[in-house]
């Protein structure tokens, strides 16, 4: 069973660890091995193309790992004052956003923005010559709709630990509504909601497939490696995705050290 645990860990990580390694690779060629360099490394960040692309990623990441953030909290603030079946329909609707297939919420919000733009740009033409068109903002809302879930979720899994005596030791201190959620609730759960927005950002940042369809004329950095790709791999398209992998994976670690040591932290 180690052998095949060991073949299988092989198996899924080995090609990634390959496009790492060749990244630092002096050779011209994907997978040519000519020393140790980081010539790669220069060139792909000195290509206006990829800056270009990596700072509207970043745009995007991090204002839909903002806007999520928020609207993921207020969600699961508003969800814990629910019940009954009300509340196990809006929970399997979290569940649902998280477990849909990133093409089929790619394809449904270019359905929704095409249809609604056929819709209000004839009156926004006649009244101001303005047309609305596809862009980094038609990105955010389509990566916030995947990410409220997320934090969502996050957050309520932290209220449910919550000691509530402490909510009501607040309210018999005659405290307000706000002044406890100020005082007590929310540092109690900003280790939930500061792993929210990191995981939201890592899911932004590297996501392809929804950012495929509504991205408009604008490229992410996920899309041009992808452009990129289809004309032959190169050291420089190993290094970006090198730098993807390792941004997502320091972002990934961070989120589960802050969400490990917000539980300590609820423990009595």
């Amino acid at each position: 069973m180690r052998i095949y645990a060991i073949l299988i860990y092989l198996f899924l990580y080995g090609p990634i660890a390959l496009i790492v390694g060749f990244s630092f690779s002096a050779g011209r060629y994907a997978m040519d091995w000519q020393g140790f360099s980081l010539e790669w490394y220069g060139k792909a960040f000195s290509n206006p193309l990829i800056t270009e692309a990596l700072v509207t990623s970043l745009t995007i990441a991090g204002t839909t790992a903002f806007l999520s953030a928020i609207i993921g909290t207020l969600t699961a603030l508003g969800l814990e004052r629910v019940a009954g079946w009300l509340r196990h329909f809006f929970d399997g609707l979290l569940y649902v956003a998280i477990m849909v297939p990133g093409i089929v919420i790619g394809i449904s919000t270019l359905v929704a923005f095409v249809t609604l733009f056929n819709i209000i740009n004839p009156y926004l033409f006649a009244a101001w010559n303005l047309r609305i068109e596809m862009g980094v903002w038609t990105v955010i809302a389509a990566h916030v709709l995947f990410n409220i879930a997320v934090v969502c979720l996050l957050v309520r899994a932290r209220l449910t630990g919550m000691d509530r005596s402490l909510v009501e030791a607040s309210e018999d201190l005659y405290a307000t509504p706000m002044g406890t959620f100020r005082q007590v609730v929310l540092p109690l759960l900003t280790p939930s909601i500061l792993a929210g927005f990191l995981l939201a950002f890592t899911f932004s940042f590297e996501d392809f497939i929804i950012t495929f369809f509504v991205a408009g004329p604008n490229v992410t950095l996920p899309i041009y490696v992808f452009s990129s790709i289809r004309r032959g791999v190169t050291p420089e398209i190993n290094a970006v995705g090198t730098v993807v992998l390792m941004t997502s994976l320091i972002l990934l670690v961070l989120a589960q050290l802050i969400l490990q040591r917000g539980s300590r932290t609820l423990k009595p």
